[in-house]
Order: structure tokens, then sequence, then C-alpha cells
């Protein structure tokens, strides 16, 4: 344990895995049963819950709440206050721990501040969740998502910029190209510094 960085005032469990690099900040606390990857970051007043798994190199804001049930994958990132949940149909008389629903988030995703993302969904590789939006149904990668209900408004970059939304799909950032096929959006060349070399 002894590979990670923990702030006195934070709970780490034991029974978690922690992975080198990883720094843990004021006030959180990471239940038993939880496995971090190696280089994240987990902010001040964080609550990570038995059997979350998170990947390398996540990015985990002030003020969030990963439930048991949600999984995320490397390079995510959190914003602050964001929401998740693992029940559709919450009664505090009635115990649905057995009901908890998987939420997947896929490689690189960022979801903004305030979001809310209802259980059992899932979020496509580098898919941009707007700050403030609810999201209720699966999101597809590289898509932007944002209000309430969130609902597609375009398509963003691996490296977190725009895409024009007529045109050549070339980000004007980094360089990287990218085709539509049947509705989902794939990469043609690699950005640069992410992933593959580009040539």
């Amino acid at each position: 344990m002894s590979d990670f960085f923990k702030h006195e005032s934070s709970y780490v469990d034991e029974g978690t895995i922690i992975g080198p690099g990883t720094k843990i900040w004021h006030f959180s606390h990471i239940m038993a049963g939880a496995r971090l990857g190696l280089g994240c970051n987990v902010g001040q007043n964080v609550l990570i819950a038995s059997d979350v798994v998170l990947g390398n190199n996540v990015k985990v804001q002030n003020n969030v709440s990963i439930y048991t049930g949600v999984i995320i994958e490397d390079d995510v990132f959190l914003g602050p206050s964001m929401v998740f949940t693992n029940v559709v149909n919450p009664r505090s008389h009635v115990v649905r721990k057995s009901e908890y629903q998987t939420t997947l988030v896929k490689q690189g995703a960022t979801i903004g501040a305030n979001a809310t993302i209802v259980c059992g969904v899932t979020l496509g590789r580098y898919s941009f969740v707007g700050a403030g939006s609810v999201i209720t149904r699966d999101v597809p990668d590289y898509a932007l998502v944002y209000g309430n209900p969130g609902r597609m408004r375009g398509w963003m970059c691996q490296c977190g910029i725009g895409l024009p939304d007529d045109g050549p799909l070339h980000c004007a950032s980094c360089g990287a190209d990218y085709q539509l096929d049947g509705g989902f959006l794939t990469p043609v060349s690699a950005v640069a510094g992410v992933g593959e070399a580009r040539e």
C-alpha cells in the first residue's frame, strides 16, 4: 500500500487494490473490494464503493460518489459533483441490493460537472457528456451528448475537441481523421501523442 498516496483524512478499507502512483485526497473513502488502477487521481470528498473498478489514469474530481455496479475503464474523467446511480426505483424501506445495475464508462470518456448518469447505461469510448446533463440511455463512441434528457449533439475527437458538423471529420486541433460508418464514428488516423503514433 506504500506505492500510492493517501491523505491522512481519508479512509482506505482493508481488501482494496490500489495501483502505484494513485493519489487519494482529503476526506475520501475507498471501500473494501474496490479496485483502482495505476496513476489515478481521487479528489476531495469522494466515495468509491465496494466492488467498483477503476482503470488506469482515471481522474475523479471533488464530491463524486461511485457506487457498486459502476465500471470505469482507463483514461476516464469524472467532473466535479457528477452523479452515478445503481438502482432505477429506490425506496428507503425496500432493500434492492440484488437489483444493482451495471454502468460501464469506456476508455477515454469525459463526464462533465454535475451530470447524472442513470444506472444501466454504457458510455462509449471517448464520448463526452456535457455539464449538468442527465443520461438515461447508452452513448456511442466519440459522441457529444448534453441536455436533460441527454441528446446527441455532435462528435468529439479523442483529444477533446468538437468535430465539424459538415465536411470532412477532421480535427483542427490534433489532425486526427474520422469516418462515419452506419451511424458510428471510427478513427481513420490516430491522435498525435495519444494511442498509436501517427505516420
